[in-house]
């Protein structure tokens, strides 16, 4: 499971890459949850070339991150906007409850701050 996670963010990221015909069964195996022997059939090739494809998939997708890093990068500048966030939301509540001049200016703050989540579709 904690595998299949990872190389779901490594596929959401490196997918591209990838064949048409890896991105394919890939695809139908990890986002359709269909079997080994269901792609295969639908493919028209045997269970095992399905296996060996996810493998080959799998490894190709690490090589890639070891390579690249595009997805180490994106988790470190996820978490580091998450910090800032909670940050800047935590300020506000300090600022709010100690000078009452400020509230129109930590209304705009806030206001802009949820903008920007919304427009990176960040929680």
């Amino acid at each position: 499971m904690k595998d299949d996670i990872k190389f779901l963010q490594l596929w959401d990221t490196y997918s591209p890459m990838l064949t048409a015909t890896q991105r394919e069964i890939t695809d139908l195996y990890f986002n359709y949850d269909l079997s080994l022997g269901e792609i295969a059939e639908q493919k028209g090739v045997s269970r095992q070339s399905v296996s060996d494809c996810l493998h080959k998939c799998r490894k190709q997708l690490e090589t890639y991150e070891e390579k690249l890093g595009f997805l180490k990068t994106l988790n470190a500048v996820t978490n580091a906007y998450s910090a800032y966030v909670e940050r800047v939301e935590s300020w506000c509540e300090e600022v709010r409850g100690a000078r009452a001049d400020f509230t129109e200016e930590i209304e705009k703050l806030q206001t802009s701050l949820e903008n920007v989540c919304q427009n990176f579709d960040a929680e």
